[in-house]
């Protein structure tokens, strides 16, 4: 492997020919090393992930994976798997060539993060879980990896929480009174009443309204990255629909739009970031002394009222812009137990409304 000293400098590079993945020879300089001993690593990892081995570092690879999802996630998606594997995934296995690493490997990484003093939640545990295996699929797609040993290890935490925190009506309206700021008043009415992402309000407009056949068109998402404003696209094909708004929240919408001034009807309606509404929520939660849940959670509010209410979970499904109806069964299974209840009961009085004393006719 040659490496070179830059006497000029007083340091080492590494200079050497590859072959790129189109087969062509190219030579790749790389300068600025301390000692020899980092130019030659450079080289070997280098030459590692060029040629597609799976004998490249963990840390080798994760770079390969971010770079092939930062074209193909949205920014601010991409910067949460970033944040994640760089706090929980990467300190670990950084170091390891991947085909070293086995499912003990892993199941001792687990073990680690489960008996954590921070104790964190399940939904969490399986957020960082599905992080790693996506890392290592992504290697025996396109990297020679033989098998996913996260995979093999099994998956740890849960996808949904054992008790999901939501509103009812009685509890929103008591939080509702208390509300103090008018632009937030009328988010927190949306959120409820619809079931939209917060990032689907925040990028509203009042050309999303009709409010003759009262409904709301849902075809953007809103996102802050980088301090920066962004207008992206639907979370999913799904996400982009059209859903009733019920009468009065329109008045409520047309009350707040005749208090704007100069105002462009293709403008947000809500100028500001999702992240100044969490402290709002929390400090008026606790002024009307209702329990403290997320913004988040307004949109499982409005689908535990459906629920309640008795509507199909393919209209739910449809309402809250869910790819598929096995989402919205899996999120909120737990709440339909007592349906299973209703459902015993009619049965029961559709069989008290049969007459069985009566004889068939032979």
């Amino acid at each position: 492997m040659p490496t070179y000293k830059d006497e000029k400098r007083g340091s080492w590079y590494a200079k050497f020919n590859y072959t790129d993945w189109t087969g062509n020879i190219k030579q790749k300089l790389k300068r600025g090393f301390k000692t020899q001993k980092e130019a030659k690593a450079f080289e070997r990892e280098f030459l590692e992930k060029s040629q597609a081995s799976p004998d490249m570092t963990f840390g080798a690879l994760v770079e390969l994976y971010m770079e092939d999802c930062k074209s193909r996630l949205k920014p601010t998606t991409y910067e949460n798997k970033e944040y994640v594997i760089g706090l929980k995934v990467l300190p670990y296995f950084k170091d390891m060539p991947i085909n070293s690493i086995e499912p003990a490997t892993v199941r001792k990484w687990q073990n680690e993060l489960i008996s954590h003093e921070n104790n964190y939640s399940p939904t969490y545990l399986k957020t960082v879980n599905n992080q790693l295996s996506a890392i290592f699929n992504f290697a025996c797609k396109y990297y020679k990896l033989p098998s996913n040993p996260a995979r093999i290890c099994g998956s740890m935490g849960k996808k949904n929480a054992d008790n999901m925190k939501f509103w009812t009506v009685d509890e929103f309206k008591q939080f509702i009174k208390f509300s103090d700021n008018p632009m937030y008043t009328v988010i927190y009415q949306i959120l409820f009443w619809t079931g939209m992402r917060i990032g689907e309000c925040l990028a509203l407009t009042l050309n999303d309204f009709d409010f003759e056949t009262e409904t709301v068109s849902i075809n953007k998402n809103y996102a802050r990255h980088q301090k920066q404003d962004l207008i992206l696209k639907p979370k999913t094909p799904k996400s982009k629909r059209i859903i009733t708004i019920p009468k009065f929240l329109c008045d409520i919408i047309n009350e707040y739009l005749s208090k704007l001034y100069d105002y462009d009807p293709s403008e947000r309606l809500f100028p500001i970031a999702r992240s100044t509404m969490n402290g709002h929520l929390v400090r008026i939660a606790k002024k009307a002394k209702v329990k403290r849940i997320r913004v988040h959670d307004l949109r499982h509010s409005h689908a535990s009222l459906l629920i309640e209410e008795g509507f199909s979970p393919l209209l739910i499904s449809e309402r809250l812009g869910h790819e598929n109806i096995e989402t919205t069964l899996q999120t909120y299974s737990h709440l339909y137990p007592n349906k299973h209840s209703e459902v015993a009961n009619k049965l029961d009085k559709i069989n008290d409304n049969y007459d069985t004393t009566e004889t068939p006719e032979k």
